[in-house]
């Protein structure tokens, strides 16, 4: 019964409230670095950026002008000043109302006249503009404080992603880094794909003795943690002399991809018909002319799939970096060392550091939704016969 026509099992239910709450957790963090990547510091500190979307009420405090100096008689013993309490101040909102103190804020409405008490008045209006009357004393020496009730319109700038991407004084470092995460993940991203594909096609379609003890080591090393293998990798790139280059994180990155690659690939080219590797072999067509005319067509999902994930895990990647990029001079640093070095200098910028976050965090997701369609298929390559 529990499951009768047009009603969903509990467990569809369970499983699409679980999606739903996954994709939250990576959207929600993702979007709030894209907004704080638009704000400035004071306003990363003062709010959260989910408030950074709606206009805000705030409280301000302002002086209006120095009444010695701008002072207008009017007779009787009267004096008047007039301006505009904005005057100056770097702002831009809609003035709803003020008051005298701290106390009683938003005691007066904008445009109403104002009595202060022994003839002395205040006209505040909506625009900021101001008229201050009074007798000789009360319009002399300090200047009337007013405390404002305003609403601020939402308020972005482009000036971190300026300073980031184009100011001479951290531009060079970033752009550089970029260029040099690029020199990483395209050679460690392409490499594994070529190896694992030629062990994939052997492992699934040729008989040779040790293939199952083969598949099982595979299988085994996939859940061998990489930092096991750091120093003993270390020491060997040292004492052949690749270990302080590209060289290096090259062949580190390959071997530690290496594993998932031969896994994935394997699982899907061994749910390719069976009738068309024969059928090729019937008409005289090596091995090789199988695998590169056949095989590797019909299993792009499969190496796309790898290839996301390989891309993603060296393009944030920081540990194999600063193991195997040893670099005083900088010329190999890459962009999440950059970044961990910004936070050490700029380390109270959050603006400037959320802007380098999502600019590191750019390029992966571009490849991960130019490609993704292909990532289940690679995926679930293998699990249904």
């Amino acid at each position: 019964m529990d499951a009768m026509a047009g009603r969903k099992p509990a467990v569809v239910w369970a499983l699409n409230i679980s999606v739903v709450l996954l994709v939250a957790l990576w959207l929600f963090p993702t979007l709030g670095l894209l907004i704080s990547s638009f704000r400035t510091g004071d306003q990363i500190t003062a709010s959260g950026w989910w408030s950074s979307l709606f206009p805000a009420e705030q409280t301000m405090q302002i002086r209006v002008a120095d009444p010695d100096d701008n002072r207008v008689d009017l007779g009787n013993g009267r004096f008047m000043v007039e301006g505009n309490i904005f005057e100056g101040a770097d702002f831009e909102g809609e003035l709803n109302a003020w008051g005298t103190s701290s106390r009683r804020l938003g005691e007066f409405e904008t445009g109403v006249t104002a009595d202060l008490g022994d003839g002395e008045t205040l006209t505040v209006e909506a625009d900021g503009s101001y008229v201050w009357e009074g007798d000789d004393d009360q319009i002399s020496g300090r200047a009337q404080r007013v405390f404002l009730d305003v609403v601020t319109p939402p308020d972005f700038t482009l000036e971190n992603y300026s300073f980031v991407l184009f100011d001479e004084n951290n531009s060079e470092g970033m752009a550089k880094a970029f260029f040099n995460t690029l020199t990483v993940v395209i050679p460690a991203t392409i490499i594994p794909i070529l190896i694992a594909a030629f062990a994939a096609y052997a492992l699934a379609w040729m008989d040779f003795p040790g293939r199952a003890i083969l598949i099982a080591v595979i299988v085994g090393l996939l859940v061998v943690p990489l930092q096991l293998a750091l120093i003993p990798l270390l020491s060997l790139h040292n004492a052949i002399g690749i270990g302080k280059g590209y060289l290096g994180v090259w062949l580190a990155h390959t071997g530690f991809g290496l594993p998932l690659a031969i896994y994935l690939l394997r699982n899907y080219m061994v749910g390719l018909p069976r009738d068309i590797i024969e059928n090729a072999k019937v008409d005289g067509a090596t091995d090789f002319q199988i695998f590169t005319k056949i095989i590797l067509p019909l299993s792009f999902p499969a190496l796309a799939s790898f290839a996301i994930f390989q891309f993603l895990w060296t393009w944030n990647d920081l540990l194999v970096a600063l193991v195997f990029l040893i670099d005083a001079s900088g010329q190999t640093t890459v962009m999440t060392k950059q970044i961990v070095e910004l936070l050490g200098t700029r380390g109270g910028d959050w603006e400037i550091l959320a802007t380098s976050a999502f600019v590191s965090i750019a390029v992966p997701l571009a490849v991960f939704f130019a490609m993704q369609k292909y990532l289940v298929r690679g995926l679930l390559a293998g699990s249904v016969k």
